[in-house]
């Protein structure tokens, strides 16, 4: 049986009680590496009003906070194997939750999940948002898939951008094109980050998904 990183449910932050969920789309948030669920949730009062917005904490504990999946001292293949690991309790997870469609948005490590998940699950996702993110090196159970159903991407990054390897961000620049029907955004002077100027392309790209 495959590994399975399970999810905190009642770790979960919400933008809306139970009681005001039920037949609305759902946009989920994925923080970075070393961070927490109310990281990204700040974002909540400037995204549109149309989903309810669910911002998940990852489960294993790094640093300060939170990550989805090992970084220090690990090889490609483990990286891949704790990237699939937390993709499943992920989706495990959305099992239990009733929603019209499901939209993902991540940042760093967290954006890397949201493409991650889609490679797992392509049919299950309205769209991804990844910021400062990048293509978890190695395949996944439904790539081939994801290359059919081709669904909408952004891609957000930074001219100085020091976090993320170079040898990520080109590999990604070659694979989603191939993957997806793919937005990229690139800000110049702009390090391992969110601006403003990014920040509105994301709620453009949003408004379009829920017109």
């Amino acid at each position: 049986m495959s590994a399975v990183q399970l999810i905190d449910e009642g770790a979960v932050l919400w933008s809306a009680p139970q009681s005001e969920r039920a037949d609305r789309p759902l946009l989920v948030l994925l923080h970075g590496y070393g961070s927490h669920e109310g990281d990204l949730f700040g974002l909540a009062p400037h995204l549109p009003l149309d989903p309810v917005i669910a911002a998940v904490r990852a489960p294993l504990r790094a640093g300060p906070g939170y990550s989805w999946y090992p970084l220090e001292n690990v090889s490609h293949e483990e990286r891949a194997a704790g990237a699939d690991a937390a993709a499943r309790g992920l989706l495990e997870w959305l099992d239990g939750i009733s929603a019209t469609s499901v939209g993902l948005l991540g940042f760093s490590q967290g954006g890397a999940m949201s493409i991650q998940l889609l490679r797992h699950a392509p049919e299950r996702f309205a769209f991804a948002v990844s910021l400062a993110g990048f293509v978890v090196p190695g395949d996944a159970p439904a790539d081939d898939r994801l290359a059919q159903l081709a669904p909408p991407v952004f891609w957000g990054r930074g001219t100085h951008d020091e976090v993320i390897p170079s040898s990520f961000v080109e590999a990604t620049q070659r694979w989603l094109p191939h993957h997806s029907t793919l937005t990229t955004r690139i800000y110049e002077g702009l390090g391992h980050s969110v601006s403003e100027p990014e920040l509105a392309d994301v709620l453009a790209f949003l408004r379009a998904r829920y017109a």
